[in-house]
């Protein structure tokens, strides 16, 4: 029996049911396969349905505003993943009259799709035999056919597409694609199971015990180690108690979203040494400032970086005028915050209401 065969019968006898495998509409497709992108299925299976309850197609995408967009995507990160896939459904209906474009080279234009999302969309929902690429087919496909090159550069990413061409099932190339991703995912693992696999007899890495040593990776980027020292602004006007917000409009992590006031510097600051930055003197001169509160420290690592943050709970008077919104406390929820600031929300919920 060859390749395929074994894998399509491994699948059909293996395959988890998710939501997204009951469907052929390429949209929902699109919707699951980014939200997948750097998340576990567990947590995107919840994310995928609250996202398809609340925008059942592209029509009710394009016109919801970003932020009611962000606010749906909260918790899952990399946030650029929810507003390209905005943009795009506005470039669908700009640009498609709202229908699903149909070809690899179409879908791959969109903003924020790239080779394995279009390969994915077009096979499953198109029956276009395009290879699809992911790290669970980089891993399975390593160490079955022996390949040393670095999967993390494009050599090594472009033999194993080859190799995904050469074998992919023309009839009925989306349940092809599926399988070989769910194989990665569920037997060939970081740590596999090598007993039970169907292609052990043909695989390199086995045979040559090398297991543990494929994939090949390039060595890792140093991560970036960022101190955020963020001013949690608050103030009361009788019974109501408000918060100073602030848009992250520049091009950084969570563009977009709201978080406080910040200070950011190269080493973790006093707040003796916070009072005294440009920063603190050009926003608090001349203004009556209360401390009331330091936080713990705040860890929250990223892919490339780890934010170190503190947060600095101030009390300002009503009459204080800060170059930021000002909020109800009661209102908060209702922004699209970082993972990092939700964590501190959820600490301080009780002083603030």
């Amino acid at each position: 029996m060859n390749f395929t065969k074994i894998l399509e019968r491994w699948y059909e006898q293996n395959k988890r049911d998710l939501p997204w495998r009951r469907t052929r509409d390429p949209y929902r497709i699109w919707v699951s396969e980014i939200i997948l992108q750097q998340t576990r299925i567990d947590q995107g299976t919840e994310y995928y349905l609250r996202f398809i309850e609340k925008f059942p197609d592209i029509h009710s995408l394009a016109e919801a505003d970003e932020e009611t967009v962000l606010k749906l995507w909260q918790g899952l990160g990399y946030y650029s993943r929810a507003r390209n896939m905005h943009a795009a459904a506005r470039e669908i209906m700009a640009l498609y009259h709202g229908k699903f474009p149909r070809t690899y080279d179409d879908i791959r234009k969109l903003k924020g799709v790239g080779d394995y999302t279009a390969a994915a969309i077009a096979s499953i929902a198109f029956r276009i035999p395009s290879p699809v690429v992911d790290g669970n087919v980089l891993r399975f496909f390593s160490r079955y056919f022996g390949i040393h090159d670095p999967v993390d550069k494009a050599k090594g990413k472009a033999i194993v597409r080859e190799k995904v061409k050469q074998l992919i099932s023309h009839e009925n190339p989306g349940n092809f694609n599926e399988a070989i991703m769910e194989f990665g995912a569920l037997l060939c693992k970081p740590v596999p199971d090598c007993k039970i696999c169907p292609f052990k007899s043909g695989c390199k890495a086995l045979r040559s015990d090398k297991i543990s040593s494929l994939p090949v990776k390039s060595k890792k980027q140093n991560q970036r180690i960022r101190f955020f020292h963020f001013l949690v602004i608050t103030t009361r006007r009788k019974k109501d108690q408000y918060i100073f917000i602030k848009k992250r409009t520049e091009n950084d992590i969570w563009k977009n979203l709201f978080d406080f006031p910040l200070i950011e510097r190269e080493r973790d600051l006093s707040y003796k040494d916070l009072t005294g930055t440009k920063e603190w003197k050009d926003l608090f001169t001349g203004k009556k400032v209360e401390l009331l509160n330091i936080s713990q420290p705040y860890p929250h690592i990223l892919t490339h970086q780890v934010i170190k943050a503190k947060f600095f709970h101030l009390e300002v008077s009503p009459q204080c005028h800060l170059p930021y919104p000002k909020v109800a406390i009661r209102d908060i929820r209702n922004y699209p915050v970082p993972k990092l600031i939700e964590n501190y929300l959820e600490v301080i919920h009780d002083q603030l209401s």
